[in-house]
């Protein structure tokens, strides 16, 4: 068939297509128009909007994938790795209880003065590979990992803008320790998940709000 075409110089174009071409775009462009209305109708369907309380936050569903999972992950990597001694409540057992084993083994093994920010330059996490530790984590028949991003010391393992000279990148391994575990973990094709604590043993803000 024949089609006449406007171009922008005023001219007239002929332009011959086949019956038979124009017929089939249309029909694709057709059938296109209906999954794409079919997948927005369904993501229409499936959202749900939840409210801030107990309530209706404990009425989410349990993810299918984390309840035929089994078996995951759950990791706790910050500045307390480098005393390594006791827990990831290192920092509070030591200066907020003072608690008795944990105020000799800083007597014992660092100098006066000695501060728990102090620790973060050592922890350099040179050792890091994100490869070697997805390939183990999968071996070992884990579906998903989770990282802890923040824990209650305040620092994180990515280069937070909130957390000024206080965050892996500014510091310590001066890497984005959340990306690149993510990457590898996500090239195995593992769930990857994030721990993030609001809470901080130290930050002014909850030490004023604890007094009051």
């Amino acid at each position: 068939m024949h089609v006449t075409c406007w171009n922008p110089e005023n001219s007239l174009l002929r332009c011959r297509f086949s019956h038979s071409v124009a017929a089939m775009e249309l029909y694709v462009w057709r059938i296109v128009g209906v999954l794409v209305f079919t997948v927005c109708l369904g993501f229409a369907r499936e959202v749900k909007r939840y409210t801030p309380d107990w309530k209706s936050l404990d009425s989410r569903p349990l993810p299918a994938w984390f309840d035929e999972a089994k078996f995951g992950v759950f990791l706790h990597w910050g500045v307390f790795s480098v005393p390594s001694f006791g827990s990831e409540w290192f920092w509070w057992h030591w200066q907020g209880e003072k608690q008795h084993a944990y105020v000799d083994f800083m007597n014992r093994n660092y100098p006066p003065g000695f501060t728990y920010a102090d620790f973060a330059p050592q922890f350099t996490a040179e050792f890091f590979d994100p490869d070697s530790w997805a390939d183990l984590f999968q071996a070992a028949g884990a579906k998903y990992v989770v990282l802890t991003t923040k824990h209650h010391e305040g620092f994180t393992n990515w280069g937070s803008p909130v957390s000024w000279n206080w965050n892996a990148v500014d510091t310590g391994p001066r890497r984005d320790l959340v990306k690149a575990l993510g990457i590898a973990i996500r090239k195995r094709k593992l769930y990857y998940g994030l721990y993030h604590s609001l809470f901080e043993w130290f930050n002014p803000a909850y030490l004023q709000d604890k007094r009051n």
